[in-house]
């Protein structure tokens, strides 16, 4: 058997948690997998794995084992984007992992028109609301909103987004337009859980950012599925420019107590810092940032 075969299976079982899914990744069957890993184990002397029937995990020396192991295949990339023509070519997997809302709103249509300029390189998108872990989850680069706290990363501006209260014409009419974060006690506001608190939107007033309580019949983990109420007249969302923006634009939505709205946050492309970028994270992440600045494509609502 192949070393750096064995090696690479290795990998995949111990990111993918399943000899079933590595061997799925890689093409291979479940049992030549299964003999990869064993054969290291046997010439290592250790045991890399625990199996039981339902669980696998790696043992302390399989952790470290793998940790190296990364490092090495690392350094083969490398070198061979120093030396081969992948250093100008896009080509092979890119895997990138984005806020679910961001990511379905704005990246997948960036991924298909990136796709039609580098036909090489595939795509694996990977929707959540968790911080990713690069390593840890063998990712090429994320999309993060807000603050960084990771130096290891290198961090490239793609645009700003602010926070919009918005509400369907028809609600507006029936209900009143607020004119002050005050007035929110008197609506019926749909509450977006992952915000902590939930029951507090922010706002900002002289350079002064403060909370406004609300209250509301309609709560959601999923910033799409409170558009989509806030659509149907169903009360006041606020929710990121990214999320509503088109809406606003086409006015299915109107903007609300713009006068009061929070800071922008910023939006990152993150990824691993490395002596050779890849031409496939490299080349992406430049084509979002010609896609998304000066003033990204879902703010351009407010300045028309």
């Amino acid at each position: 058997m192949d070393k750096l075969t064995s090696m690479r299976a290795y990998l995949q079982v111990a990111r993918l948690g399943s000899f079933s899914a590595a061997a799925e990744a890689m093409g291979l069957s479940k049992a030549m997998v299964s003999r990869h890993v064993s054969r290291l184990e046997s010439e290592l002397g250790v045991q890399l794995i625990n199996r039981t029937t339902r669980h696998l995990s790696l043992t302390e020396v399989g952790i470290a084992y793998r940790d190296r192991v990364r490092e090495i295949f690392n350094d083969i990339e490398e070198t061979e984007l120093a030396v081969s023509t992948l250093s100008s070519e896009p080509r092979g997997t890119l895997r990138v992992m984005a806020p679910t809302s961001f990511g379905s709103f704005h990246l997948s249509r960036a991924i298909a028109d990136y796709r039609r300029l580098y036909r090489r390189v595939s795509i694996d998108l990977i929707l959540t609301e968790r911080t990713p872990d690069l390593v840890e989850e063998g990712l090429d680069m994320a999309i993060r909103i807000g603050s960084l706290d990771d130096s290891s990363m290198v961090a490239r501006k793609l645009a700003e987004t602010r926070s919009v209260v918005c509400a369907a014409p028809e609600y507006l009419e029936n209900h009143g337009i607020p004119r002050d974060p005050a007035e929110l006690v008197n609506h019926n506001c749909l509450i977006y859980t992952p915000r902590h608190p939930a029951e507090h939107w922010q706002f900002q007033s002289g350079g002064e950012v403060f909370d406004a309580a609300v209250r509301g019949d309609f709560r959601s983990n999923v910033a799409d599925a409170l558009r989509i109420a806030a659509i149907r007249g169903c009360g006041l969302a606020q929710l990121p420019a990214y999320a509503v923006g088109l809406d606003v634009r086409a006015g299915r939505l109107r903007a609300v107590l713009e006068d009061y709205a929070p800071p922008a946050r910023l939006i990152h492309a993150v990824y691993l810092h490395r002596r050779h970028l890849s031409a496939k994270v490299r080349t992406f992440v430049d084509f979002l940032v010609k896609r998304f600045q000066p003033v990204p494509y879902w703010e351009q609502w407010a300045r028309e």
